[in-house]
């Protein structure tokens, strides 16, 4: 039987990673670029494009880090008391990701064939002007908050109530960031109909981490994947 996986947050770290989502999700993407601009005036200077990614994730890194540090440090040690579970978990994850995901792209692109996913032309345009930053943010940064976020938070947090809700909510809100600031900046809205690409991949993120009660295991499954296809665009 699979080990019960519990957010195990404080109620401190629920309500400020709480409050931290809800600016990480709908108001940093839409002031970033505002604050930035704001930063080159008080300080005098340019900050280029992959410079201001790099920051931007190690601003997101380092106050993720700051609000989850207690629950991060118990979940590495889940991770260390149960290494072979964690590990085992982890390959049965990343054989399920590409089966399930292959699948699902070939149904997506039959169906769906006139959309094009702008985040990964995103990160293919920015791998190809600054590979290492690029490499940084996606294959460590990114990872770590993303899974501490959904999987660590919403999922962990709402499942203590009902396990259908904490799958569906961490899902949805996944797939719902990687999309929906480009729905809205081309006002279209049909866009969002990219978010079933993103439904396979939160789903099993989110069972590796219950499977194996802990955090690690899925942020490890999502760095592998993420380093997997960005050597398949550079390759």
């Amino acid at each position: 039987m699979a080990k019960k996986a519990v957010s195990h947050m404080t109620h401190t770290e629920r309500v400020a990673g709480t409050i931290f989502f809800v600016i990480y999700l709908l108001v940093l993407p839409l002031l970033a670029d505002k604050l930035f601009a704001l930063a080159e005036i008080l300080l005098d200077t340019t900050i280029g494009e992959s410079l201001r990614n790099v920051l931007f994730y190690y601003t997101l890194f380092a106050v993720t880090v700051l609000l989850f540090h207690s629950f991060i440090a118990r979940t590495s040690s889940r991770f260390l008391d149960n290494l072979n579970r964690s590990l085992s978990t982890l390959c049965i994850g990343l054989l399920v990701f590409y089966g399930a995901n292959e699948l699902l792209y070939r149904v997506f692109n039959v169906l769906f064939d006139s959309h094009t996913n702008l985040n990964d032309m995103t990160i293919a345009a920015q791998i190809n002007s600054a590979p290492r930053m690029t490499a940084l943010i996606v294959v460590f940064l990114a990872p770590f908050v993303e899974e501490v976020l959904f999987r660590g938070l919403v999922f962990g947090c709402l499942r203590e109530h009902s396990r259908l809700v904490g799958y569906a909510a961490s899902c949805l809100l996944f797939a719902f960031l990687h999309v929906w600031t480009f729905a809205f900046s081309a006002l279209d809205f049909s866009y969002f109909i990219l978010m079933i690409q993103y439904l396979v991949p939160g789903l099993i993120f989110a069972w590796v981490f219950e499977h194996s009660g802990t955090l690690w295991t899925s942020i490890l499954l999502h760095a592998v994947v993420n380093a997997l296809s960005l050597w398949t665009i550079l390759s």
